[in-house]
């Protein structure tokens, strides 16, 4: 099929290399303009960019695809079929409306569940048991579109949202095949989403924030959630600190402590009272600092009887 590729982030790029490895004729590759990264600003260019170039595939990076010289290009380039894989940015209906089998989106949540820019960080933060990936025919509404094809994965209890992203964008790159192949054979209609439905908002600063009179598992879900990327964050001694790694303790052997509160159990384990439960912690962050045990942390702060993470 003639495609138009449209995709930035990591979770894109598996779809991109299987339409390449499946023969489709992919005519174009649109992906957002290359932008300042990490701490020196470096202008980096997106992982999709890199893999279209390595491809030798031409590569598109319009400021904005509302632009009608946009509309213009893909009319030149003539897609049968546009894909859009996390691209950013929001078809306009005369793009949406162009070719001849639709915009086919590929999106990490078994929908009408979790719509928005951050289905998996949600679902994981939420304490789903499951999520999946959606093929759907797009239009102009935010992830309303007609399903096509999903496929349902289980969230263990303590996935974070970087091990189930790795889970669904390979899953989202065989659905999207499968998806291209009935709908050129004529074998895959769209199906309208119930109208019961939930939102996954981008994440704001306070999302990221720890409250420790929360109970031990609702804790334990936003930091497994908020990682690798932003990461939950707490304050000790006025300094911020992002707590990367967590467990839920079952047994309750330890003496009872307020929210927050900072006990080291007898065999080292880094144990912090909660509104409801306890919560060990095994890998934590300083501001400005690399990643170290708790343990560490523990040691190098030398922590007093009665401290807590506010």
């Amino acid at each position: 099929m003639r495609i138009v590729f449209m995709g930035t982030p990591d979770f894109a790029v598996p779809s991109l290399q299987a339409l390449h490895e499946a023969g489709h004729n992919i005519v174009g590759v649109f992906t957002q303009p290359d932008r300042p990264a990490g701490r020196g600003g470096k202008i980096t260019a997106s992982p999709v960019k890199l893999l279209a170039q390595k491809l030798e595939l031409p590569v598109y990076q319009p400021a904005s695809i509302k632009d009608p010289a946009s509309l213009e290009l893909i009319k030149q380039l003539a897609p049968e079929c546009i894909v859009v894989v996390a691209y950013g940015q929001i078809l306009p209906r005369a793009i949406l409306e162009y070719p001849p089998f639709g915009c086919v989106n590929v999106h990490a949540s078994l929908l009408p569940a979790y719509r928005g820019a951050a289905p998996i960080h949600w679902a994981v933060i939420n304490g789903e048991s499951k999520t999946g990936v959606t093929t759907m025919l797009m239009d102009e509404g935010l992830d309303t579109g007609d399903i096509l094809l999903a496929k349902e994965v289980a969230i263990d209890g303590n996935a974070t949202t970087g091990d189930i992203h790795d889970q669904l964008m390979l899953i989202g790159a065989e659905l999207l095949l499968d998806t291209l192949q009935g709908l050129k054979e004529g074998k895959l209609k769209g199906t309208p989403q119930p109208a019961d439905f939930s939102y996954a908002p981008i994440l704001q600063r306070e999302d990221e924030r720890l409250d420790w009179s929360w109970e031990a598992a609702k804790i334990h879900n936003r930091i497994r959630g908020l990682s690798p990327w932003p990461g939950a964050f707490t304050t000790f001694r006025g300094e911020e600190v992002k707590i990367w790694q967590s467990e839920l303790v079952e047994e309750d052997v330890f003496p009872e402590l307020l929210p927050g509160e900072i006990s080291l159990e007898r065999n080292k384990r880094f144990i912090v009272g909660t509104g409801k439960g306890k919560l060990k912690i095994n890998t934590v962050q300083p501001a400005g600092k690399r990643k170290m045990s708790a343990l560490d942390f523990y040691n190098g702060r030398k922590i007093a009887a009665g401290e807590r993470f506010l």
